[in-house]
């Protein structure tokens, strides 16, 4: 039962009480049944939406306004999205779930910053009444919904990118850049990059890069530059677009006449005109519209009391939770031939924000015109 229900069905019965002990039971069976249609049919719901950092640009330029935007639609501009960013913070993230626990909210939209440590709060909220919908990171704990993208397939598409970059050496040695180890979505892609390049590659370093950090990864990899030798590095997988700069740049300033191919994810802006210059050979584009929209509609229907029959399409279990409604989002491999076909398409990015005059003559060169 959520928030909004439990409220007026502890109303409802404390009003019965006072009449009769006989009239308690046929009111409150009466009681539950106002709550339940008042939650089913009403609008003015409280949705948190809980959200992991500010670093990686898509949380704040795309899932923020998507999900709320959609949120707006399915309630014709009634309910309220209340925001909060745990800038890379899991002890942050946990006060700002006991604070919307605190403020009844109806519904919680959480993309975890350490997967296993919000347990507990997922757990408060659950005391609470409150349904949670786990965004893009599978959190642990007894969340009612989960949506994000097929991870492992992420993982596969960047090292099938990457050996088609690395062509027919035989077992070059490659850098295997992760993600934090904290985010259970880094695991997958690691697996999914992995049962892909096992066997074809040799992995000179391996790095699992702290909060995913750009600054992180460009240590690491000055240590595998120096472990290695910068001549002897044939590939990197970076997984994703923000460690691919800092990659990039230990690269660079190794003093390489020619970068290696180097993966990404995320498409993001800088990711993308690396792409396009040359310097960085593909990203990830995950379309965050999709997923936005998903979370949403999950959320609104929790809030709601609804069921997630027309909205879930399969079914993933966590540590500790069975059967959880899923929707899982596909992806595309991007690189400088299909930039026109997705994130110019899609509306990600402009024309005029990929190519700005430091990028004019690289566009030009790749057709983007």
């Amino acid at each position: 039962m959520n928030t909004r229900m439990r409220r007026a069905a502890v109303a409802v019965a404390a009003t019965t009480m006072a009449v009769s002990l006989a009239a308690c039971g046929s009111a409150k069976e009466s009681g539950d049944k106002t709550s339940s249609d008042s939650a089913k049919k009403g609008d003015d719901l409280k949705i948190g939406l809980l959200l992991p950092e500010n670093v990686t640009a898509r949380y704040e330029k795309f899932d923020k306004p998507i999900i709320e935007k959609k949120v707006g639609e399915l309630t014709g501009g009634k309910a309220e999205v209340v925001y909060a960013n745990a800038r890379q913070d899991a002890t942050l993230q946990a006060q700002q779930v006991d604070t919307m626990i605190t403020g009844k909210v109806d519904a919680l939209i959480i993309d975890a910053v350490d997967a296993k440590a919000i347990e507990n709060s997922v757990k408060k909220a659950k005391d609470a009444g409150i349904p949670v919908v786990a965004f893009d990171r599978l959190a642990e704990g007894p969340i009612d919904a989960y949506t994000s993208f097929d991870n492992e397939e992420v993982g596969r598409v960047q090292g099938k990118a990457l050996l088609e970059a690395l062509g027919d050496a035989a077992k070059p040695t490659v850098v295997m850049m992760n993600g934090s180890i904290t985010d259970p979505n880094a695991a997958l892609f690691k697996k999914g990059a992995k049962s892909v390049l096992d066997g074809k590659v040799t992995y000179g370093k391996e790095y699992d890069t702290k909060e995913w950090k750009p600054e992180n990864a460009n240590s690491n990899m000055e240590g595998a530059i120096t472990a290695l030798g910068k001549d002897k590095i044939a590939g990197v997988y970076s997984a994703n677009d923000g460690m691919a700069g800092g990659i990039i740049q230990a690269l660079k300033s190794a003093g390489l006449s020619k970068l290696p191919p180097v993966t990404g994810q995320d498409a993001e802006l800088a990711g993308v005109q690396r792409i396009v210059t040359g310097e960085q050979f593909m990203s990830v584009y995950k379309p965050y519209p999709q997923e936005g929209i998903v979370a949403a509609e999950m959320a609104v229907a929790l809030a709601k009391g609804e069921k997630l029959d027309s909205i879930a399409t399969s079914k993933v279990d966590n540590a500790g939770t069975k059967g959880i409604a899923t929707v899982l989002v596909p992806v595309v491999s991007l690189t400088k031939d299909n930039i026109k076909e997705t994130v110019l398409k899609d509306g990600i990015w402009t024309l005029d924000e990929i190519c700005s005059a430091k990028y004019k003559a690289a566009c030009d060169a790749a057709g983007l015109k």
